[in-house]
């Protein structure tokens, strides 16, 4: 195993969801991590005791003294939006940080020779999916400006790695769920979009009935079908993908899926809700919503062999099961 002592890696957005979880995972593993965060999205209380600077991503005069100040090695960068729906409202929003102020962390770890970048992607990259299991080599046509910042920003990076000699890696994530099995911290969204906590606010009573859009699509109980990966089993990927850069090549970039490759429907995600949570759980069907497809599953086998990847979190009520302990203690259970 390599020796981390000494490395220092920069997180932005490491106060929000998965930022936080691949946060507490680096420090596990001998890391030593500055989180940088605006607070916008994330919450300040999901950083477990790392130096934290709180700052904009579009404040280059704050970045490039974070970088000067604290004697970067290395990059993992998740502070991006990423609501589809906002972004189709809203894709002002989306290119100035998830595309402009992107450009400028660029610019700052340039100017710091810092020459490492884990960047946070997404399947929506992807766009509706031509054939199941997704591999990285499926065609991009994202159906969202959110979607397309994040495939803009990894052609940034194929860019930018032969020409200022960067190592860089893209991520695409397919359904992060799940939280700390310690319970320090967990999902948390305001307003929430996420299906595992929108259910689980049904069981706590948050919410009266979780609402299905679609039962007549071609899957088998004719609801959406996903890929549920657990969010610790992303940061594992994040910290073996930044290990595998020591030995990478300069001017290289390299994108992988992280999913289990296996998926599971709405209806089997509520009715796992019902078993973890022993309650009821109200459903009430709906129509279609514009956009979804039937199945999103992940191909990823390039991690798994490449990264040696090999997610802990299988089973959906495993992953379901850290979810509603995280959720019940925000409930004050």
């Amino acid at each position: 195993m390599i020796d981390q002592t000494g490395q220092r890696v920069l997180v932005t957005g490491g106060a929000g969801y998965i930022g936080s979880h691949c946060t507490k995972r680096l420090e596990e593993k001998g890391y030593q991590v500055v989180v940088y965060d605006d607070l916008s999205e994330g919450h300040r209380e999901m950083v477990l005791g790392q130096d934290f600077v709180q700052g904009d991503l579009g404040d280059y005069d704050r970045l490039t003294e974070t970088f000067e100040g604290l004697d970067i090695d290395a990059v993992m960068h998740f502070a991006a939006f990423c609501r589809v729906g906002e972004s189709m409202e809203e894709p002002q929003k989306y290119y100035h940080n998830n595309v402009e102020n992107g450009l400028k962390l660029l610019a700052a770890m340039r100017e710091a020779a810092v020459k490492k970048i884990i960047f946070s992607s997404s399947a929506a990259v992807y766009g509706a999916p031509r054939e199941v299991p997704i591999s990285e080599e499926h065609p991009k046509d994202p159906t969202n400006p959110y979607g397309r910042t994040k495939l803009f920003f990894e052609r940034i990076l194929a860019d930018y790695a032969p020409a200022y000699g960067l190592r860089c890696r893209s991520l695409r994530y397919f359904n992060a769920a799940g939280a700390d099995p310690e319970g320090e911290i967990g999902e948390r969204h305001r307003p929430e979009s996420h299906l595992i906590p929108l259910v689980l606010e049904v069981a706590l009573g948050e919410r009266e009935e979780i609402e299905i859009f679609g039962t007549d699509y071609e899957t088998r109980d004719g609801t959406c079908v996903r890929d549920f990966i657990h969010v610790n089993d992303l940061a594992e990927a994040h910290i073996l993908a930044l290990e595998a850069l020591e030995n990478g090549e300069e001017g290289h970039h390299r994108a992988y899926n992280l999913g289990i490759g296996q998926g599971y429907s709405v209806r089997e995600v509520i009715e796992s809700c019902r078993r973890v949570t022993g309650r009821e759980i109200k459903a009430v069907e709906g129509e279609r919503r514009a956009g979804d497809p039937p199945e999103l599953i992940a191909d990823p086998g390039r991690a798994n062999k490449e990264l040696n990847w090999q997610p802990q979190f299988r089973e959906l009520d495993d992953i379901v099961r850290t979810a509603w302990e995280w959720h019940k203690k925000e409930a004050g259970l």
